[in-house]
């Protein structure tokens, strides 16, 4: 599996979609797919989750990140 590092744009109404999906995955302990620039993902029940807020030059930035090994997945 290659490296990757990229950023999709939604809109409101798409992300707001995707956001209740992972909040109801991670509520009821279960894995969770997405598809991201037409790569289906699928995080596992066992993700870790963190939230990263970056601050520079006049913009910020708040990220909600779920880790997990690939093997996990």
């Amino acid at each position: 599996m290659s490296d990757r590092d990229l950023t999709k744009s939604y809109s409101r109404s798409q992300f707001v979609a995707k956001l209740r999906r992972l909040a109801d995955a991670i509520e009821s302990e279960q894995a969770f797919t997405i598809q991201v620039a037409g790569e289906r993902l699928r995080i596992p029940a066992s993700a870790e989750f963190n939230i990263e807020h970056e601050r520079s030059g006049g913009q910020q930035e708040l990220e909600f990140q779920l880790l997990w090994a690939s093997s996990d997945a």
